[in-house]
């Protein structure tokens, strides 16, 4: 399952809606202080095994975030779980942490609870005015709509893509995938990352047809075999990402869009290996390969297939 697609927290949306049980689960809940003005950062225990997210009592909350609280949902045990966006405490044993750092390294309900949060903080952010009237939007729903003076309501959305690893259909260490260096990733002087074709479905696509076009756009190549691997949430601000595996011929010319990727080849299994275990894979110009993060759906992908 890709890393941040794991959660154990019933949402519970029945309650979003009551305030009397909003306000009486407040005052027992759990509540998660994520700081968007610290890059959407948590706090988190990192000497355990797995690091564990730190969640605070009602009382512990600065009281200006205490109106903003949103609800997330119901943990296992019955206990709610409450979300402020507020400069995080100084708890000793604790550090700020990043989703993108961890998330592969927290346990199923912490992972759910980062995501979750993450990605609701973020579509308020952006939607605070309406598109429809451009008036200035409320928070509703205990945190999951948000109401502009006329009674016009919005709800949070996802913006769905896909995401591609394409390779050649052969097992064994002499299979290839097909990879991309994007043309706006910052460089790292010795270093190069590739990663899986990536892109945004576009109104009246589907996700399958989403991929041949893709493909089709960044390298020229044309794709069969299509299949579903599985989807992650990916907070940054809102995309879900919708993970597939597909072939290609490894004989068809390659013809990148500098716009979009800056460089594409083929890398062999025995390569992909390599780079996993720590050893240094040339990539040309003194670089070696980088391979996407632990917490991103592409790294579950080259897995996917590197394990097939």
């Amino acid at each position: 399952m890709p890393p941040l697609a794991r959660t154990t927290l019933d949402r519970a949306a029945h309650r979003r809606t009551d305030p009397a049980w909003l306000a009486q689960a407040w005052s027992r809940a759990r509540v998660l202080v994520v700081d968007t003005g610290n890059d959407g950062r948590a706090l988190a225990r990192i000497d355990t095994t797995p690091p564990t997210l730190v969640l605070v009592e009602p009382e512990d909350v600065p009281a200006p975030a205490v109106a903003g609280a949103m609800f997330l949902g119901v943990e296992p045990d019955g206990v709610p779980v409450f979300l402020v966006d507020a400069p995080l405490p100084a708890l000793p044993g604790t550090r700020a942490v990043h989703l993108r750092e961890v998330g592969h390294l927290f346990a199923d309900r912490d992972a759910g609870l980062f995501t979750t949060a993450l990605a609701l903080l973020n579509w308020h952010r952006r939607h605070v005015y309406s598109s429809v009237t451009g008036r200035r939007t409320e928070v509703d729903e205990a945190g999951w709509s948000r109401v502009d003076p006329e009674g016009d309501r919005i709800w949070p959305r996802t913006d769905p893509a896909m995401i591609v690893l394409v390779h050649d259909g052969v097992r064994g260490p002499d299979g290839r995938c097909l990879l991309g260096n994007n043309a706006t990733w910052p460089r790292t002087p010795g270093e190069r990352r590739f990663s899986c074709l990536a892109g945004y479905i576009e109104p009246g696509e589907s996700a399958e047809a989403a991929v041949l076009r893709e493909v089709r756009e960044e390298v020229g190549v044309p794709v069969a075999d299509i299949a579903y691997a599985g989807s992650q949430a990916w907070p940054f601000p809102g995309s879900l990402m919708l993970g597939f595996l597909a072939t290609a011929d490894p004989e068809h010319p390659v013809h990148v869009d500098p716009a979009e990727i800056a460089y594409a080849r083929w890398f062999s299994r025995t390569e992909i290996g390599a780079a996993l275990a720590g050893r240094t894979v040339p990539v040309g110009g003194g670089d070696r390969l980088i391979l996407p993060p632990p917490s991103s759906i592409a790294l579950f992908l080259v897995h996917r297939w590197l394990d097939g």
